[in-house]
């Protein structure tokens, strides 16, 4: 009979650290807070390094004086290139953080009446990255958020197909897992930035439902996988949903995890090769201008990071 594996199983070894913490700054400050309990000022001190060294300094000298990345028409790779930052970790108090946001705060959305960058376009998939991205970076909005409430779709979530209807295509009435997680990720940021509201924490908790109450993949009313790409796992994400992600949502939300969420930690587990490690499982087609570490089908420490510290949210939450 086949053992049953569980989370315990899957906790990082010695070797794996090891091989996580000789990397990237942006990879070692998240290791030292989720996975190995440095004390908060050598994590601190690791995390200000993002800004000087390794890939984070790498994006910061790609971002023009105009204040975007790949071009002035590009708007979609400066937006891409600002949430890999968050995602690095950049501080967002260090001086190179601050010069960075403030170039950005000069952009415009030219095909949208010369729209601020910072104030968002129509696409709330978009919409929700840019409200994280203004909260982390000290720019919070509320007139975006507004906004984003009011998309919300009776059965919880967000679809950029509810407000970009046309006359041969009809708005949905039905939410995307792909625009809700960067809706989620991005009230999130909001409600860390200090502006916390039982409104913002309400359409929150709707949305995490919707999320649950499919298995973070599976059709609500027959139980299928909505999508098999889902159960592969990329970084960065861009704005493709898949189960690691939502996981890694939920874990960084603070959801006590359920039963509801236990078949997607079986996949993440099943995910992991024989060494030990995750491997990168799909290089999406988007551009940013910075290849930080591995090619399909190798070791990705981005995906390592991430599976360990929710397998570890799964284990001390329920066993």
């Amino acid at each position: 009979m086949k053992k049953q594996m569980r989370p315990d199983d899957y906790a990082a070894r010695p070797a794996h650290l090891k091989w996580l913490l000789d990397s990237d700054p942006a990879i070692r400050w998240q290791v030292m807070r989720d996975l190995t309990g440095e004390a908060p000022g050598a994590v601190a001190a690791e995390r200000g390094r993002v800004a000087s060294e390794g890939w984070g300094a790498r994006l910061l000298a790609l971002q023009s004086p105009g204040g975007y990345w790949g071009g002035p028409n590009e708007d979609l790779t400066t937006l891409y290139s600002l949430v890999v930052l968050m995602e690095l970790g950049l501080d967002p108090a260090s001086y190179q953080a601050r010069k960075m946001i403030a170039r950005v705060e000069r952009l415009v959305f030219k095909r949208h009446s010369n729209r601020p960058y910072l104030e968002g376009e129509t696409e709330p998939c978009i919409n929700g990255r840019i409200l994280g991205i203004g909260a982390y970076f000290n720019r919070p909005n509320d007139t975006l958020v507004r906004l984003l409430l009011g998309q919300q779709l009776e059965d919880g979530g967000w679809n950029c197909e509810a407000v970009l209807a046309s006359p041969k295509r009809p708005k949905s009435r039905r939410s995307s897992f792909h625009t809700t997680i960067c809706v989620l990720e991005g009230l999130l940021e909001y409600e860390r930035s200090g502006r916390k509201s039982a409104a913002v924490t309400r359409a929150r908790r709707r949305a995490e439902n919707y999320v649950l109450e499919r298995g973070l993949f599976r059709s609500l009313r027959a139980g299928e996988i909505i999508d098999e790409r889902w159960l592969r796992f990329s970084f960065p994400t861009f704005w493709h949903y898949d189960v690691l992600r939502g996981l890694d949502y939920l874990r960084n939300a603070g959801i006590k995890p359920d039963s509801r969420v236990r078949e997607a930690i079986e996949i993440v587990m099943k995910r992991r090769h024989q060494n030990g490690r995750w491997p990168l499982n799909v290089l999406h087609a988007e551009h940013l201008p910075l290849e930080m570490e591995t090619t399909v089908g190798r070791a990705s420490r981005w995906n390592t990071l991430r599976a360990l510290r929710v397998l570890r949210w799964y284990k001390n939450s329920t066993w």
